[in-house]
């Protein structure tokens, strides 16, 4: 039978549109949609247990995956099959399920799965912009509890022009690159990376995207009700006792409030709390405990929320005893690590991070190997979060999706300050040693100097500021918190992280907690954080002002040089012979890279001694040396022959060429060594490639002056007898013999 099927189609202008289609694939999924855009075809398939799962959170698992056949390829490396998810997929993973995770009822706790598959690729179209919606279409045709639909679309601007889902080619001119997630009536997520724009262009950028993402949603929903929206399934909410919550609220309260009040660190803070939740359960029987424990912590958690907010709300005042806009104590230290090639340790209250730099050659780019993408990064960074970092023992099970997005985030912040000219793979690694709020913001700070401190020139210091919010949606009292703790981002309403320069941002990543942000708020948060980042990067350059001058001593340095593709051949050798040789001889590190555009090589020399990086050069200048035709060279004499001298050109060792003996001197030559010997040194004219020998010709006697009365040897005429000839030979020698008897 053939399967009805129902389309919405978005219109993008420009001539594009997506289309969103269901009822023809995977109809066992609880929802399920075909996204389509030019020739890039998703599928999304949403899945929710009807039974909940014995766990007080929601087990929502999004996965995006991009088939390697959706662009005619094969999977690289031995399995030819798609294994573990690439950083890319993960990425947009974070995307999507940071926007949908919210909307879903808090006490909703049965397993969900969000798959996302790419089933064909569009090099025009870049998928990711579209996972978000293909996600919120496939909820919407279920009957999941889910609060409203929402979008995501990517924003960027080219000659001051906004556009939705750029190409690639687009975006690579675009100032701004943003993914934006929303409801029709509220902003949710904001992640990108920025040109040193002003916070007023930011603003624009998010209210453009949200008028497309308004349109987005109206198609959802046009499709849910033709398809016929499903009634919401009914489950079982978590059990509630107002009575109990009252008590405890009471409680609790006003002890955690004068706690708070205090400003004391997060142990002694952490303690504290502790000590009132276990008074508070100790006035409970065993029996009692067993049926409404779980209860009593829920309500003391929503009790010490409540108090927390309200004392900044109320007194501007927070856990740390800091105002809203001040920021926490910093020191900072560069050229900590004496083996590293660069090294700093940035340090915000309690929070720390260590950052390494290590400069390689383009062999230690980072290969990016996906189905919608293939290139490399010279410059990436990667962050770690060790569980020790927060006081806490836990097994560790590769890089989390989090270490994943938080590295992104700080790599895209950085980036576009590293010079096009460059000559280094660049590799940041950020260890996070102490975390207590923010520290993919320290790893911001902490990469700049170790940046710096590696002699890399940056082409402007960059700092990062977490903000957070606290609001009241009645009575409209609101606190925009700068550099928040870990606890005001757990029980705050929005973190804002913010990255830049002194002139612009080059990177954010927001997520927002609560419906109806308004651009006043957001405007606030970025002006507040403006203030705070530039007082971070005060800092910074207070330790250390500018990038050093040079690598330091025991690093590498890195000289490129281009030659003509046809030495590259010679300038490897057979079997690799010759570059492995000079490599261990100058103990340096040779690549060569073949420019496709230009038909040159790219050789790039890495080496600790400079004695070796100039022999390398000497070598690829020997290698390459191509003498001119009429000009004049240097020659050394490297061997005696019978019929002329092999001489080496001295500014390009390792090239020869016969200096033959009619060349030496203007009278007859009967010995080389009457002329030259082993070692000498002698200037030599360059003729180019003989006519009659097919030999390169190099001469002595054409750059010395001829003798007076020397005659030429008259020119061979082919009408001429040998004997005739013979005898004009021999005359011409005697006189010269004569000429010669006379010096």
């Amino acid at each position: 039978m053939i399967p009805k099927v129902f389309r919405e189609v978005i219109d993008l202008g420009d001539g594009r549109e997506i289309s969103i289609e269901t009822g023809k694939l995977a109809k066992q999924a609880h929802g399920s949609v075909v996204v389509q855009s030019g020739k890039c075809m998703m599928l999304c398939t949403v899945v929710s247990n009807y039974k909940a799962s014995d766990v007080d959170f929601l087990p929502l698992t999004v996965d995006y995956r991009e088939k390697f056949a959706a662009a005619g390829r094969y999977p690289g490396g031995f399995f030819k099959r798609e294994a573990r998810p690439s950083d890319g997929e993960v990425l947009t993973m974070r995307l999507v399920d940071r926007v949908l995770r919210p909307l879903f009822p808090k006490d909703y706790h049965s397993e969900t799965q969000v798959m996302i598959q790419l089933m064909s690729h569009d090099e025009d179209v870049m998928p990711d912009a579209m996972a978000g919606l293909a996600a919120s279409a496939a909820i919407q045709l279920s009957d999941f509890p889910f609060e409203c639909a929402i979008s995501e679309v990517r924003v960027g601007r080219v000659n001051g022009e906004f556009i939705i889902n750029p190409s690639r080619a687009q975006l690579a001119e675009s100032d701004i690159d943003m993914m934006i997630g929303a409801s029709a009536d509220s902003v949710m997520m904001v992640e990108g990376e920025m040109d040193e724009i002003s916070e007023e262009e930011m603003t624009e950028a998010i209210k453009f995207a949200h008028e497309a993402i308004k349109v987005q949603c109206a198609a959802q929903i046009r499709l849910a009700e033709a398809f016929g929206k499903k009634e919401v399934r009914e489950y079982e909410p978590e059990r509630e006792d107002e009575e109990l919550q009252k008590k405890i609220h009471d409680m609790a309260y006003d002890k955690v409030y004068a706690v708070a009040k205090q400003g004391s660190s997060k142990k002694e803070r952490g303690l504290a709390f502790s000590e009132i939740k276990e008074e508070i359960l100790a006035t409970y029987t065993e029996e009692e405990l067993e049926d409404i424990g779980d209860l009593v912590s829920k309500y003391f958690n929503k009790a010490e929320k409540a108090a927390v907010r309200d004392l900044t709300l109320n007194e501007g005042l927070r856990l740390d005893g800091r105002q809203t806009d001040e920021i926490r104590p910093i020191w900072c230290e560069v050229d900590y690590l004496p083996s590293t090639h660069g090294s700093s340790v940035f340090t915000r209250g309690e929070t720390q991070a260590l950052a390494t730099v290590t400069l390689g050659t383009s062999r230690e780019a980072n290969q990016i190997d996906m189905p919608s993408y293939e290139g490399e990064e010279t410059f990436y960074l990667h962050y770690n979060f060790p569980p020790f970092c927060t006081g806490e023992a836990r097994p560790i099970r590769g890089t989390s999706r989090r270490e994943v997005g938080h590295g992104n985030l700080a790599q895209r912040a950085l980036k576009g300050m590293i010079p096009d000219d460059c000559p280094y793979t660049v590799r940041v690694v950020s260890e996070v040693l102490e975390s207590n709020g923010s520290s993919s913001m320290a790893t911001v700070c902490s990469g700049t100097m170790a940046l710096m401190d590696a002699g890399v020139q940056m082409k402007k210091p960059v700092s990062g500021i977490a903000m957070g919010l606290i609001s009241d949606g009645e009575t409209g009292k609101y606190a925009v918190l700068s550099d928040i703790l870990g606890d005001e981002d757990h029980l705050g309403d929005m973190d804002f992280k913010v990255t830049g320069t002194a002139d612009g941002i080059t990177a954010c990543q927001m997520d927002i907690k609560i419906k109806g942000l308004s651009y006043e708020i957001l405007i606030k948060a970025l002006q507040q954080a403006r203030d705070g980042r530039l007082h971070i990067l005060e800092k910074l350059t207070d330790t250390i002002a500018t990038p050093n001058a040079d690598v330091k001593p025991h690093a590498p340095k890195m000289v490129t040089t281009v030659i003509a593709n046809e030495y590259i051949g010679a300038l490897i050798g057979p079997g690799g012979k010759v570059i492995q040789e000079l490599q261990k001889e100058t103990k340096t590190t040779i690549v060569i890279n073949e420019d496709p555009v230009t038909e040159e090589g790219i050789v790039e020399i890495l080496g600790t001694d400079q004695d070796g990086i100039d022999a390398v050069l000497a070598k690829i200048d020997s290698i390459t040396f191509k003498p001119e035709v009429g000009s004049v060279y240097e020659v050394k004499v490297i061997k005696i022959l019978e019929f002329g001298a092999v001489v080496e050109y001295v500014e390009a060792p390792g090239n020869e060429v016969l200096l033959h003996v009619s060349e030496l001197a203007w009278e007859r030559t009967e010995n080389v060594t009457d002329v030259v010997n082993m070692g000498d040194v002698l200037d030599v004219k360059y003729f180019g490639i003989d006519s009659r020998t097919r030999k390169e010709k190099v001469s002595r006697k054409a750059i010395i002056p001829k003798p007076e009365g020397y005659q030429d040897r008259p020119k061979r005429d082919g009408n001429r007898s040998g004997g005739n000839r013979g005898r004009d030979n021999r005359n011409r020698d005697n006189r010269n013999r004569d000429f010669k008897k006379k010096d």
